[in-house]
């Protein structure tokens, strides 16, 4: 049986190492490699009716109903028919499968076409075509210009010159620039010729099959030669070969042991806050299911033995009841009982419940997609849900991780400012020597002259290029350096030279030192070709030291004239380290302009630079070859190999690039903070640019009490430093606490709006507040602060610091970012929101929802999150309550039956009462419902709060759902009772019977219900008027058709028009209605009146505004009909680059070019709408005064 439900090659054990030769199929056939073939199927035409069954009834509710359905086969405990059980369960179980069905024959179509796609593969020495489900490992493929990858490939030779390939990588990471990867010179050599590529039978050794798609550690042996392979010279599976003629490849990994395939698991699982709740609430409804029926056991053992056993004339007992003495037959039926009143009253736990929750999530994450105020136009790029489960856990975030660059900044950096060898370059003066402000007026400097210059560069002091042009050393040697140390790509195109950086940054130090006469010209896998100062120079490129998040820095190791040298740029704290002595001064010189910079937001980096020796860098050389081809911690090796090298450096200067904000940060961060979110910003920057940014965006204000700055390097000193701010945050909030006794505590309150506290950690003193010792304290200072910045931090620290957070408090966390070195971030949180920027789509990829620009945020939770947790909430009270009002009647009436389990209602009513009568109201008013506008949902944050305290639906609100629903089945159960206990119709015939008072009070119940529903709804469509009117419609409808005359065989046939014709029937539906419904719209009238709560306020302020402006426009067109008329700061610098390009450069890859962006266009719609609502919140009228005075007092 466990076979059966297990995936294929379950059981295959797992590799440690993979060995590979080329083109010998008898070698590789030891191993029993997996074949191209791939399944992403769950079922097939077999397995699939068990399987799915399977998986359904591991839902607690179905298989709960299942159960219930067994006990209904069984006559001697039923007193309903399983059609009860079987319409409700067949429907939820039909729907689903179908669901299931169509997700896996798509899927299996998709697999199909992938399967059934022809390579030529070669076999035999001839190239042949073949399918790609029968190619295997150690076959040789040739891949077209266009054609999809087949399978994992080590590149062997290509079309291009150095034997290049270019592929588009859009089906891994969502990027649509190319990639660019490089064979082996040795494989190089055998281009296209068929012979050499049939007899080559290399031996790869490398790492297992795993989900890796940045990293390939392996090597090659042929021709008693070792090679190193890495990822540059892998083409994996789902890539597209573009701009390539023709390549050839040997098959390393196939099918379900590609990486593409690797990465294709399940995501992690993320349930909301309300899922939760609902799981707790439904274990407790079983709970008082079972009370309920284990007293009616105890009420039907008592009858029996007192009543019941007395009138067996009239009553017989079953002939099954064994004992006929009287305490044992009725301890065997009271026994019996127990199990027919779990059959009667199973509908307290409704099994439509989930389907409903699923329907309305998933319209719920349609209109975050259909929501123009979060199109971005000038992108062309929609908001979108990428997940249906988490829609209301949006309107409940209590604390928001956000990285900065590219997330709060635009990520489109210009070359600003640049220190070199202790002088600043960038700052104009006036003739006094102060400094003075740069404006679009003031004259640029004429860079013309320079063949290469770019129209679009701004730059504005002209000493910069004075010292270049007299020949100035150290600008000459600062320049080179930025010119040639870095991952650019370039290429020609009609005629102009283009680059294709990795980040923004590269490109904007690259372009700075292009327009001031040292232009990057091109580049091969050994040499850099560069135009300095109108002449031509040429660079041995021996050794590029990639990028990382960890090592912060890259270098570049070059020959020219028989000097080596290498050049280092990276953060300032990680250059300062590896400086020379005598540099030492300059440094000290340089950190202080580098503080300038970072007070103006800017983003910095350092550039030092050290001469090599011949035989130093032949000895470093061997080392490095030697690291490089290892397959024991590789990157560890090459880290060490790395610092050996990069020291004693000797410094050249800094650069300063400027990221400005993107359109509405400030006001969306403002909003969100008096919605009482705290946000937390964990930025790659220094801690002066993070101050700066955070006072750009109002993340911190001058309004606050204090910025506490923790900046100690021992475990010690950050404790102290994290003591010191709790003590003083206590202490203010005690001095405040004593304060709101003696002072006007309105004003107090408005004051506290705008103030508090802010915490400020950089990334070293972090990684010890992160400490198990520490953390706490850590988590208790940051959570007493209104705004936290986190400072130099890694990945990996960003997902600690949410991780740590989303462990100890109890709130709900939300993460938002753009990088790739924001996914950890991005995963570890409740809720991850990807901004599809400038670092490619990989946050996207890993995020909940995604959209253009962070101030999308802000309508993403203040509107769609409220509205969603606002819908489900109203939806889960009135669901709850309208199952308690139907269930109840059981109960109630047990107590006139004899506890026999007999039921008030017909069965077709009782199966029809939750998929059809009672199904579309709570279902429209779960999708169209809201409470106040999505303008008043922006222009009034405070309303998110009840978010935070559950205060929408909690046990205590689900408890007075369950009472009211008590409290109207009585009432729905004892008004009829009395209205029937002596009625008679016109003829003065007696017209109660069981059929008759049943159809009764299932009609009150209906009407009540329904109209409870309108009571709830705030928010009306043609869609809630269509299923409200027509449920009552169509309830009497089907009900004329099932109680009619060709029905004979039922037993309720002809009950609705003896109910109907007479008076009471109507006086009673009437008097329920006006009894149950009328409390219930004057307590609300009253609390509304007496204690508004504030989106109470807001709506009446909604009201006031839609009725003025139908006046306004009334009178408008009455005065046009009688012809009357009238006479009309800046971001600082994260390290977005990503590890890897370094190793491809120099292996000669190649990057092309995107097209150039457009210039901007206007700013959207939205920025204009939070304008709009900005000026809207400074109106002074009187309505407006009323609102401020109640959120001060809220």
């Amino acid at each position: 049986m466990k076979k059966f439900f297990k995936r294929k090659n379950s059981d295959t054990p797992q590799e440690t190492e993979r060995r590979i030769r080329a083109n010998d199929a008898e070698f590789n056939s030891q191993f029993s490699y997996a074949n191209n073939y791939i399944s992403t199927t769950k079922y097939n035409v077999f397995t699939f009716l068990p399987k799915n069954l399977f998986e359904q009834f591991q839902r607690v509710a179905n298989a709960y109903f299942l159960v219930l359905l067994i006990l209904q086969v069984i006559p001697q405990i039923s007193s309903l028919t399983p059609v009860t059980t079987v319409i409700p369960l067949v429907v939820v179980l039909t729907l689903t499968a179908i669901k299931d069905a169509i997700d896996d024959y798509l899927r299996y179509k998709s697999d199909k076409t992938v399967n059934n796609r022809l390579s030529v593969v070669l076999r035999n020495g001839e190239m042949v075509q073949d399918r790609w489900c029968n190619v295997v490992v150690g076959d040789v493929i040739k891949l077209n210009n266009d054609d999809f990858v087949a399978a994992d490939l080590l590149l062997l030779s290509s079309s291009e010159p150095h034997s290049l390939c270019y592929i588009e990588t859009a089906d891994l990471d969502g990027e649509t620039n190319l990639k660019v990867r490089q064979a082996l010179p040795d494989t190089a050599a055998h281009g296209d010729d068929i012979a050499r590529l049939g007899q080559f039978n290399g031996l790869i050794t490398c790492e297992p099959p795993n989900n890796k798609l940045n990293k390939y550690d392996g090597r090659m042996e042929w021709r008693s030669k070792t090679y190193s392979l890495d990822n540059d010279k892998i083409l994996l599976r789902g890539c597209r070969l573009r701009n390539t003629r023709w390549c050839f490849g040997l098959v390393i990994f196939a099918g379900k042991d590609t990486k593409l395939m690797q990465n294709s698991g399940r995501a992690k699982l993320k349930r909301t806050h309300i899922d939760r709740l609902m799981n707790t609430l439904i274990i407790g409804i079983f709970f008082f299911l079972l009370a309920m029926c284990l007293f009616c056991t105890i009420g039907s053992g008592i009858w029996e033995s007192m009543i019941g056993y007395n009138f067996q004339t009239y009553l017989p007992w079953e002939q099954f009841i064994g004992p006929r003495d009287q305490a044992p037959g009725a301890t065997a039926i009271a026994s019996l009982v127990f199990f027919s009143y779990i059959i009667v009253l199973n509908t307290v736990v409704p099994i439509s419940l989930y389907v409903s929750v699923e329907a309305i999530r998933l319209v719920q994450s349609r209109w975050i997609h259909w929501d123009h105020a979060m199109y971005h136009e000038r992108t062309d790029t929609p908001a979108k849900a990428r997940t249906t489960k988490l829609n209301e856990e949006l309107g409940q975030i209590q604390y928001i991780f956000s990285d900065k660059t590219g997330t709060l900044t635009q990520n489109i950096m210009t070359f600003d400012k640049c220190t070199i060898n202790g002088k600043i370059y960038g700052i104009l003066y006036d003739s006094q020597g102060n400094e003075r402000e740069v404006t679009d007026s003031t004259p640029r400097v004429d860079l013309s002259a320079n063949p290469y210059y770019e129209k679009k560069f701004d730059w504005h002091d002209r000493t910069l290029l004075d010292a270049i042009e007299r020949g100035d050393e150290d600008a000459h040697l600062f320049f080179e350096l930025l010119c040639i140390c870095h991952t650019v790509m370039p290429e020609e195109r009609d005629g102009e030279l283009i680059y294709q950086a990795q980040s923004p940054d590269e490109g904007a130090l690259v372009s700075a030192a292009r327009n001031f006469g040292f232009v990057f010209k091109s580049r091969t896998p050994n040499t850099i070709t560069s135009v300095i100062q109108g002449r031509e120079v040429e660079y041995e490129l021996l050794n590029i030291l990639d990028f990382n998040n960890v090592r912060k820095r890259m270098s570049v190791i070059v020959r020219r004239d028989g000097q080596i040298r290498l050049y280092c740029k990276g953060a300032d704290s990680v250059i300062e380290q590896r400086l020379h002595e005598d540099s030492r001064a300059l440094m000290q010189k340089t950190t202080e302009h580098l503080n300038k910079f970072a007070s103006e937001g800017l983003r910095t980096l350092c550039g030092a630079v050290k001469d090599i020796t011949n035989d130093e860098y032949e000895r470093w050389q061997r080392s490095y070859q030697e690291a490089s081809i290892s397959l024991d911690d590789r990157d560890a090796k090459l880290e060490a190999v790395y610092e050996d090298i990069e020291r004693n450096m000797l410094l050249c200067g800094a650069t300063a690039i400027e990221d400005m904000l993107q359109d509405g940060v400030p006001e969306t961060i403002e909003k969100l903070a008096r919605a009482d979110i705290k946000i937390w910003v964990l930025t790659g920057d220094k801690t002066e640019t993070a101050i700066n940014i955070g006072y750009s965006c109002r993340l911190l204000t001058d309004e606050m009490t204090d910025v506490f700055n923790i900046d100690e390097d021992t475990l010690a000193g950050v404790e102290q430093q994290l003591l010191k701010a709790r003590a003083s945050m206590q202490s203010e909030a005690a001095d405040k606490h004593s304060v709101a006794f003696r002072g006007n505590q309105e004003q107090i309150q408005a004051g506290e709006d705008m103030a508090g506290f802010a915490l400020v950690i950089n990334g070293h003193s972090l990684s010890f507040a992160l400490e198990p010792k520490l953390e706490m304290l850590f988590l208790e200072v940051g959570c007493l602060c209104r705004a936290v910045i986190c400072c130099r931090v890694t990945p990996l620290q960003k997902a600690l610091v949410v991780e740590l957070v989303k462990k100890h408090k109890k709130a709900v966390t939300l993460a938002i970012g753009d990088g790739a070195n924001d996914v950890s971030m991005i995963k570890a949180a409740h809720i991850g929101v990807g901004i599809s920027g400038q670092e490619g789509m990989q946050a996207v990829l890993a995020s909940d929802y995604a959209f253009a620009q962070f101030m999308f945020l802000q309508r993403l939770l203040l509107v769609h999150g409220r509205w969603s947790y606002f819908r489900i909430c109203k939806f889960l009270r009135y669901f709850f309550y309208k199952n308690f009002a139907f269930t109840l009647g059981h109960f109630w009436f047990a107590f006139f039956c004899g506890f026999s389990a007999q039921t008030l209602y017909d069965q077709y009513f009782i199966s029809f009462y939750n998929l059809f009568y009672t199904s579309l109201p709570v279902l429209a008013m779960g999708v169209f419902d809201q409470d106040v506008s999505d303008k008043h949902s922006l222009r009034y944050p405070r309303l998110y709060v009840p978010g935070h305290t559950d205060s929408f639906f909690n046990k205590k609100i689900f408890a007075i759902s369950l009472l009211k629903g008590i409290i109207h089945s009585l009432a729905l159960f004892f008004i009829p009772y009395g209205a029937y206990y002596h009625s008679s119709n016109h003829n003065g015939q007696d017209i109660a019977s069981v059929h008759v008072f049943g159809f009764t009070v299932a009609t009150c119940l209906i009407v009540v219900v329904t109209l409870q529903c309108g009571l709830d709804t705030a928010y009306w469509t043609g869609v809630n008027h269509f299923v409200i009117w027509g449920s009552l419609v169509f309830f009497f409808a089907l009900h004329f058709l099932i109680y009619a005359n060709f029905f004979h065989y039922y037993e309720y046939v002809g009950t609705d028009r003896i109910a109907m014709g007479s008076a009471v029937y109507w006086f009673t539906v009437l008097l329920t209605s006006v009894v149950l419904l009328l409390p219930v719209a004057a307590y609300r009238f009253y609390k509304m009146d007496v204690n508004p709560t504030l989106t109470d306020i807001v709506r009446m302020k909604q009201r006031l505004i839609h009725s003025q402006s139908k006046s306004s426009d009334f009178t408008s067109r009455v005065r046009s009909s009688m012809g009357r008329s009238r006479a009309s700061l800046r971001s600082g610098y994260a390290f977005s680059h990503q590890e890897g390009f370094g190793r491809l450069i120099k292996s000669g890859a190649m990057m092309r070019s995107k097209e150039p962006t457009a210039k901007e266009k206007k700013t959207p719609a939205p920025a204009k709408e939070n304008r709009a609502n900005s000026s809207e919140v400074a109106e002074n009228d009187s309505n407006d005064v009323k609102l401020v005075k109640f959120v001060t007092k809220t």
